[in-house]
């Protein structure tokens, strides 16, 4: 007789016990393995309980500087009263004798780590699918929510590895050699404005910056500039969002400013000789920038943070511009 299929939620979740005692005898064994398991893990990566109550009881005696082994963690798991629910003093024993070296100490916390992240992208699917069934909310929202639940578990699965001194001295040189060139004044991307840098000291990571002023003085053409300057110069990935304007006028825009050529005459089709070379050299020289132009209108906040979060993963963008924000659609 075929037995049923199992449900989704009634599998059992993504975990390797084997590996998350390896980890543990590791740490019992050598304070190597220990510096290695805390760059990789916290306990909330363990699927099993105690596992998760020895691995705090043996990270806390290391931030201690208590040495660590099987007496020192036997005796103070009796001192949090949680010697009994980890399985005793015999379970401790059994992690030391289970790992054959403490070598392989990283592995074991990747298959550890590994098996964390599959069951994070289950609950978040989960949790996903049951909104979309039981929600009155708008997609929009939903698709936002969806995207950052996924972001989050891969940005806690990246750390930061320790860096070499001499490639620290070789960007610290860089950048100390950077503020020299630019005598001091800018600290951030510069606006390719000299007065405004000064004020600014450049456009500051995670600033946002409103520029406001009356119509047609110039608050678009301001904004092309400044993504012209730090795109060309300053190799800075730009995403210009356009909710007014059309992606092939924009860039007609930025042609014309680049190229110095006067917009008037492109529009109505009275290039001279002259212009072609320095449009045809502009178009190069744009057609290699690292920027993106997205003029879909009537976006949303969630949308535009959806779409700001994609174009920084597939271009490293450094500066984004809104043209501009009244046309955002407040919807959502």
């Amino acid at each position: 007789m075929d037995l049923p299929e199992l449900t989704m939620l009634e599998r059992l979740p993504p975990q390797n016990l084997e590996a998350e005692q390896a980890v543990l005898g590791s740490m019992l064994l050598e304070e190597e393995a220990i510096v290695q398991a805390t760059e990789l893990l916290d306990e909330t990566v363990f699927y099993k309980d105690s596992h998760r109550k020895i691995f705090a009881t043996l990270l806390a005696l290391y931030k201690a500087n208590t040495p660590v082994d099987l007496v020192t963690v036997t005796e103070e798991l009796k001192q949090r009263n949680l010697l009994d629910a980890v399985g005793g003093a015999s379970y401790l024993a059994t992690l030391t004798s289970v790992v054959p070296t403490a070598a392989n100490a990283e592995s074991y916390c990747r298959i550890v780590k590994q098996k964390a992240i599959l069951r994070a992208l289950i609950q978040a699917s989960t949790r996903i699918a049951t909104e979309c069934y039981e929600s009155a909310l708008e997609p929009d929202y939903l698709l936002d929510k969806a995207e950052t639940l996924i972001f989050d578990i891969a940005s806690k699965k990246l750390k930061r590895d320790a860096v070499a001194m001499k490639d620290i001295i070789k960007s610290s040189i860089e950048m100390i050699d950077t503020l020299y060139q630019r005598k001091g004044m800018i600290t951030g991307l510069p606006t390719g404005f000299v007065e405004l840098d000064q004020q600014l000291a450049g456009l500051q990571p995670a600033e946002f910056i409103v520029v406001a002023g009356r119509p047609a003085m110039g608050k678009s053409s301001f904004a092309l500039c400044v993504a012209e300057h730090a795109a060309l110069l300053e190799k800075t990935g730009v995403a210009i969002f356009s909710l007014e304007m059309s992606k092939e006028n924009l860039v007609q825009r930025l042609l014309c400013s680049h190229a110095r050529i006067n917009a008037h005459n492109v529009r109505s089709g009275m290039l001279s000789t002259s212009d072609w070379p320095n449009l045809t050299k502009a178009a190069g020289k744009l057609s290699v920038a690292p920027s993106v132009v997205d003029d879909s209108p009537s976006v949303s906040i969630l949308e535009l943070r959806a779409k700001a979060r994609r174009q920084k993963s597939r271009h490293d963008i450094g500066l984004i511009i809104v043209d501009y924000l009244q046309l955002m659609d407040e919807s959502a």
